[in-house]
């Protein structure tokens, strides 16, 4: 996450435009009569805001005005799709906005490098799955889990360092070049633990997630296969 101070006028003005484009987009896209008529829906989209906002309060804020956090939106995003994550993580944003925890100009900025980057990141690892059509649950869980949390851990990354590059209002460190062992330590982490989450649901909890295909990936094996093993 990044301060106010560290971003230029027009990368705040370009962020918010950018970020409430989605928004309208995102908004346009949920599916809002399923959700006012299932209770089911409501609990989860509500319960996916507070662990956003919850994650998100577990940060380390640097004097230079720089803050690191998990992401968590991966996850998020295979349970509700990628209109309601959006929208859940925004709503979390309010709320550690009103908490004194983000600033209110660089909420757009931080909107687009945190929640639309994770989101579009994992909607694209969904649809390429989707489109190979796998019967191994196993891909799912890894290709739209665990490698895209991990590739979208990178891109914010490198997205956020070319916002400050490009604005030239926070001094780089001189040890940039060796900057790439430190984002493996990020990377595996934010695939850790939505590679697990995404794991809990799909055993205990299929009928949760709105991008995975329950009839595909938990069907019995057909008796012809079965037939050409034997």
């Amino acid at each position: 996450m990044i301060a106010a101070d560290l971003l230029a006028p027009s990368s705040l003005l370009l962020g918010w435009l950018l970020y409430l484009a989605a928004l309208v987009w995102a908004g346009a896209r949920a599916p809002w009569v399923e959700l006012f008529s299932d209770t089911r829906r409501q609990h989860l989209l509500f319960g996916a805001v507070l662990a956003i906002f919850l994650l998100w309060l577990v940060r380390r804020d640097f004097d230079s005005g720089l803050s690191f956090h998990f992401i968590g939106l991966t996850a998020v995003t295979l349970l509700l799709d990628w209109p309601l994550a959006i929208l859940a993580a925004f709503t979390a944003q309010l709320g550690l906005t009103v908490t004194g925890h983000q600033h209110l100009l660089s909420l757009g900025v931080n909107g687009v490098l945190l929640v639309l980057i994770p989101v579009a990141v994992t909607e694209c690892c969904a649809q390429l799955v989707e489109r190979t059509q796998p019967r191994n649950l196993f891909v799912y869980i890894f290709f739209s889990g665990f490698f895209a949390a991990g590739l979208a851990a990178l891109l914010c990354i490198l997205a956020g360092l070319g916002v400050l590059l490009f604005d030239g209002r926070y001094p780089m460190p001189p040890w940039l070049a060796d900057f790439a062992g430190y984002i493996w330590l990020v990377m595996f982490p934010e695939a850790f633990i939505n590679g697990m989450v995404i794991s809990a649901l799909v055993v205990f909890y299929p009928d949760w997630m709105e991008t995975f295909n329950r009839t595909r990936y938990l069907q019995a094996p057909r008796e012809d296969d079965g037939d050409k093993h034997a």
